[in-house]
């Protein structure tokens, strides 16, 4: 994919923007296992980065794909994965299904402030008792002439203690499995919502995520994105921007790892020479770069075919898969590399480590990839 000198100006926005704004406090922002997402996002709205590929109307770019590869290869460059992760929902995972399909009014009223990020919002689709198996969810929203009323129990939210809005996928019909679902805009002022409880996770610290509850919520039926009933259909289209975006902020990230550790091997020494001497260490590495840049490039060609308007389905499940792994092997080898350093919260690897873990678990576990992938090669049943 050939970048223009706009996208490169974008990316030099963009690289400034992490520097000064989030790496700066990421230490920060992990030990208070939150960061200020009402303080921070207006500034990557102001540059335009939270609406990249959204209608013009609304305070989107009017933008292809190829900008949103950039938005994320410059987030996996931060020195955290929780306010990458959270930038990445606001931007890709949460809103564009109602950006796609939503009314105008709609649009107004939620994509707008989002766009500009004044307003924070969440995508809550996994639950207590279904994560990978979106079919299995029972959160419900009963209709009530022109409101919808909701309970339920949402899981593993992104932003889900500082959100504005949340786009929800609940059941709207007594259609089982995939049947019967829809997207619906939930204020998160409405009577009947809170958060359950903030989530302590292995990793991501400065990531809110959270627990939320409805009880009998009502929120009018004039929320629903596109058609009743078609939720399931939208909220897979919107899995595969969130699987793009995690992968291509994976590989970037990767790389970044790889160039971090070959300085330490240069600066650290061992039996009277600098580590980076070690031809092993040097074959290791030059093997990562190596499975960094083909998979880098993979992602690239689905971009160019995204910006085409083909299904990417089979692009990204594939390329989610293969980013998952390579991060986590990645990880492990380069605190390997730094020794007993490797093991010090001091030292950015740790952090590294434990945040890249969830690059095979979220937007879909590897076990669902492969399960995708198995389908669409027809040695499985849909």
């Amino acid at each position: 994919m050939l970048f223009t000198s706009e996208h490169e100006q974008f990316r030099t926005v963009l690289r400034q923007l992490v520097e000064e704004e989030i790496n700066p406090y990421a230490d920060e922002w992990e030990a208070a296992r939150i960061f200020p997402a009402h303080e921070l996002f207006p500034k990557f709205g102001a540059v335009g980065a939270l609406g990249l590929c959204y209608p013009g109307e609304f305070g989107g770019g009017d933008a292809d794909q190829s900008y949103m590869a950039v938005f994320a290869e410059e987030l996996g460059r931060a020195d955290c994965g929780g306010v990458p992760m959270a930038l990445a929902v606001q931007a890709f995972m949460a809103t564009p299904a109602l950006a796609r399909f939503g009314s105008d009014a709609l649009k107004q009223e939620f994509l707008a402030p989002a766009i500009t990020g004044e307003h924070v919002c969440s995508v809550a689709v996994s639950e207590p008792g279904a994560g990978s198996d979106v079919a299995g969810i029972r959160t419900r929203a009963r209709r009530d002439g022109d409101d919808w009323v909701i309970s339920g129990r949402k899981m593993w939210i992104t932003n889900g203690t500082q959100a504005d809005w949340i786009c929800l996928l609940a059941r709207t019909s007594d259609e089982g499995g995939y049947q019967g679902m829809s997207l619906i805009v939930v204020p998160t002022a409405s009577a009947g919502f809170s958060v359950g409880r903030r989530i302590e996770k292995m990793g991501n610290h400065s990531s809110d995520t959270a627990e939320l509850v409805f009880d009998d919520v009502r929120v009018p039926v004039r929320n629903t994105i596109g058609e009743i009933g078609h939720g399931f259909q939208m909220q897979m289209n919107q899995f595969q921007d969130e699987r793009l975006v995690m992968a291509l902020m994976s590989v970037s990230g990767a790389r970044r790892a790889i160039d971090r550790t070959k300085e330490y091997l240069r600066m650290r020494e061992a039996f009277g020479q600098p580590l980076i001497a070690n031809q092993y260490l040097q074959y290791t590495l030059a093997e990562f770069v190596a499975e960094v840049e083909i998979l880098h490039g993979y992602l690239h060609h689905a971009i160019e075919r995204y910006v085409e308007g083909q299904d990417v389905t089979r692009d990204a499940t594939m390329a989610k898969l293969k980013a998952g792994r390579l991060v986590r092997q990645v990880a492990d080898t380069c605190v390997q590399f730094h020794g007993g350093m490797g093991y010090a919260e001091e030292m950015w690897v740790a952090r590294y480590l434990r945040d890249s873990r969830l690059g095979s678990i979220g937007a879909g576990a590897d076990e669902v990839m492969l399960r995708v992938i198995s389908m669409m090669e027809g040695m499985g049943q849909r």
